[in-house]
């Protein structure tokens, strides 16, 4: 876990035996915990020791709004993405932040149109 998660530069994966069906979700906090809990002997046991499952999970059609709600309340950095029952996805944090940027952009760019033709 440790290795993909560096070598993909994420801070969490999810956790599936066949790629589509989700069985949980391992951060870089589990891990962190987990060594603290356990000792390094943690290193050798399988990543289903460490994971979180079951998990927050939401769907395609769910709003940045939403989900950034779900989010900041149960503190959650990732969450996978589902369609029936199938995984296609994965929203970050860092995912929200952005799209909320970029609406706020917007917003600001439409005042500023706003003010001008006045």
């Amino acid at each position: 876990v440790l290795s993909e998660l560096n070598r993909r530069g994420v801070g969490a994966l999810v956790v599936s035996t066949d790629g589509r069906r989700l069985e949980g979700i391992v951060s870089e906090r589990d891990v962190v915990r987990a060594l603290d809990r356990l000792g390094a002997g943690i290193l050798e046991e399988p990543v289903r020791t460490i994971m979180s499952s079951p998990v927050q999970t939401t769907t395609p059609s769910e709003t940045v709004d939403s989900l950034a709600i779900v989010m900041t309340e149960r503190r959650f950095r990732h969450v996978p993405v589902l369609e029936d029952g199938i995984l296609v996805g994965i929203v970050s944090i860092g995912d929200v932040v952005k799209s909320r940027m970029g609406e706020l952009e917007q917003d600001r760019e439409a005042l500023e149109r706003y003010i001008s033709s006045r």
